[in-house]
């Protein structure tokens, strides 16, 4: 065969191997951090304890470690210490340095690759790097191990590099019960985080879910800040978890327990049926929490489906030709899925979705066997929950009829939008916005005050339904929020489409008062219910419209807060009383005073205004209980105008303990309620009754 005389072509613009960059070490963990902890806000500075006691966890789901401490330093470190086994110390063959320092210093090194005895069987960090990432990213770190042979050793590392070899320091005191084990000292780098302060309540959480995921494992939380100490340790695992959960509903049947191994997947599952209309189901794998699920999740409720459908049909329940769906087993159902397995492939370093195809088949096999047992033995039980279930599917078909009779009304009037919405001439979604309006008076101001062309209004009438317990058909049953899903145009239920919403940012504007907060409430619960993708795609704000005008003079200013107010007051008396030092003309300053006074008269508007004098300058200030008591120009002014408003951006950041706070705020049972108003009404600022 005859060679080709070709020759390679060399790099055009100078491209060359020069032009490639080889990051060695722990750099590219500096250079992309976010592709390690998913950002580098606060949510990825939390990351970095998650990583580290998810080691301690292993150790724990190995059967070698039954405690794991976890403390929050005064000088701003993080503190993760466990009774383990304690990282190796002797020197690795492949790296020729200490185990210990190939842990925390080489990606893709740890006990979590051979796959034998001496490593993990089960684990929770799927990549290997998590160690070395959090050395990578803190400015600090110290590291020590209590070991087999009676030594304390310990190294320390500055942004990622070890400033000297690992030392023995001490020897483990014969009176300690802990006679093994791993402490990890960091502190987060600042060049790298947005903010290095870690909040408590956000540790507490998450350590509180990993205690209830692995029973009989000790968790005590310090923070030294506020001199805080929590402790968790739950005997009955997933099944205390669920319990926690429904604390404040009413429940179906007493919890379902399953375990059981398959093919070296273990899946352990607690599930129970509420009052609820939506479902909650929680997903692990290896005790890392999977928000977005996965196969574990696929095979759970391809399995409860089945065994459901099969039990309702074998009963006479429901006639073969008229099965449930998988919507209808979901209604009002809790449900905790952990699986532990040795290999687990997740979507990304933060393992927000689990990809095994295997976990589908294991967890579809344990739950459909061990589901047709619970159903035979316990049958008033079952039977509850297939009335629920059977409930929820007739309940479905008249949501089905009554969102379909939305869109069919919409469709033969030729999509006609409600009759007070107020829309806007701008066509693109992404520059328009709709005001949502506590009342006629205030919608009227609006209008009138607002920019047509890409400011869309809807007044509402009074107080809308309260739809945490209510099903679809009865929602849509409420006049107002048919004009609300209506002037969406995204449709509700299944077939809702979010590429459909007409306006890209939609506020809410209610009263500064009890009503108004109350209304306000209303419609966040409607969001998070039934219109979670818009405050998911970042659509949905609460308009900020200020609670006072002060005015010395004329000059006005516009105050949030009593503290603004009394800030704003003292420097335009401050002003005032300078330019009164600098006028000697009395006359003029005799007809600037009865044209202040005349001014004052004129512009106040609202229910409460109060005025008087202080060190010989007039003021009045005007405090605003109602939107509508603005004439349009203010509002505008204060509230609508994009140069100058202030808005709050809802967003969900933790979606269990936000359904929670929803569950107790707005449902039916009042005691949780009546607890929460009392532990937190001495905070509540603005207070009008």
């Amino acid at each position: 065969m005859a060679k080709s005389s070709e020759k390679v072509k060399k790099p055009s613009s100078g491209y060359s191997a020069e032009n490639i960059t080889v990051l060695e070490g722990l750099e590219p963990v500096r250079k992309r951090p976010g592709m390690y902890i998913g950002s580098t806000s606060e949510t990825g500075l939390h990351h970095l304890i998650w990583e580290i006691v998810d080691n301690s966890v292993d150790e724990a789901m190995a059967g070698h470690a039954n405690k794991i401490e976890v403390v929050l330093q005064k000088d701003g470190g993080c503190t993760v210490i466990d009774n383990g086994r304690g990282i190796p110390v002797d020197v690795h063959k492949a790296t020729k340095k200490s185990a210990l320092e190939t842990v925390l210093t080489v990606l893709h090194a740890g006990g979590k690759f051979g796959g034998d005895a001496s490593g993990y069987k089960v684990s929770g960090g799927l990549h290997g790097v998590g160690a070395a990432v959090v050395n990578a990213l803190s400015t600090n770190m110290i590291a020590r191990v209590k070991s087999f042979d009676g030594k304390v050793y310990e190294q320390k590392y500055k942004i990622g590099k070890p400033q000297g070899a690992v030392k023995p320091v001490g020897k483990v005191d014969k009176n300690d019960p802990d006679q093994t084990g791993t402490a990890i000292t960091f502190y987060p780098d600042p060049s790298i985080f947005e903010v290095t302060e870690f909040k408590f309540k956000t540790v507490l959480e998450h350590l509180r879910s990993q205690a209830y995921l692995t029973k009989g494992l000790h968790f005590i939380i310090s923070d030294e800040r506020e001199n805080l100490t929590y402790q968790y340790y739950f005997e009955g695992g997933v099944v205390s978890y669920i319990k926690q959960i429904n604390r404040n509903k009413k429940t179906k049947n007493a919890p379902i327990y399953i375990n059981k191994t398959v093919n070296d997947v273990m899946v352990e599952i607690a599930m129970q049926y509420t009052d609820d209309y939506d479902e909650r189901i929680l997903a692990y794998a290896n005790n890392e929490y999977n928000p977005e699920g996965g196969m574990h999740v696929t095979g759970f409720r391809t399995a409860l489906t089945r065994s459901i459908n099969n039990y309702a049909v074998k009963n006479n329940f429901v006639k073969e030709s008229e099965k449930l769906t998988g919507e209808d087993m979901r209604e009002g159902l809790t449900a905790i899925i952990s699986v532990k397995l040795p290999n687990p492939q997740f979507e990304g370093q933060t393992k927000a979705k689990l990809g095994n195809p295997e976990v589908r088949t294991a967890v579809e096999t344990v739950v459909g066997q061990e589901l047709e047992i619970y159903f035979e033995e316990h049958p008033q039980d079952t039977s509850k929950i297939i009335e629920k279930v059977v409930l929820a599917a007739k309940a479905r078909l008249a949501a089905r009829a009554a969102r379909d009779s939305v869109i069919r009304k919409g469709v033969l009037e030729g999509l006609a939008l409600p009759g007070k919405l107020a829309d806007c001439s701008e066509s693109d979604p992404a520059k328009c916005e709709l005001y949502i309006v506590e009342g006629d008076s205030a919608g009227g101001s609006a209008k009138q005050g607002r920019d047509r062309r890409f400011q869309a209004i809807l007044p509402l009438r009074g107080k809308i339904l309260n739809v945490e317990r209510a099903r679809l058909d009865k929602m849509l049953s409420s006049q107002e929020i048919k004009n609300l899903v209506i002037a969406f145009g995204t449709g509700v239920g299944e077939l809702m489409d979010m590429e459909k919403l007409r306006y890209h940012r939609v506020i809410i504007m209610t009263d500064a008062d009890v009503d108004g907060a109350h209304i306000r409430t209303l419609l966040l619960t409607l969001f998070y219910r039934y219109f979670p993708d818009i405050i998911k795609n970042g659509h949905l704000y609460i308009a900020q419209p200020p609670l006072f005008k002060v005015s010395v003079g004329k000059e006005s200013q516009y105050a949030f807060t009593d503290e603004e107010r009394d800030e704003i007051l003292k420097d335009l008396i401050s002003e005032a009383k300078a330019k009164k030092k600098e006028s000697k003309d009395k006359k003029t300053k005799a007809k600037a005073s009865e044209t202040q006074e005349s001014e004052e008269t004129t512009d106040a508007q609202g229910e409460e205004n109060t005025g008087g004098s202080l060190d010989g300058v007039k003021y009045t200030i005007q405090r605003y209980k109602g939107l509508g008591e603005m004439n349009p120009g203010q509002l505008w002014e204060t509230t609508m105008d994009p140069e100058n408003r202030v808005m709050l951006k809802v967003d969900i950041k933790d979606a269990e303990k936000i359904s929670e706070i929803f569950e107790v705020l707005m449902g039916d049972e009042v005691a949780p309620r009546k607890r929460f108003i009392t532990t937190h009404a001495k905070t509540v600022k603005n207070l009008d009754i």
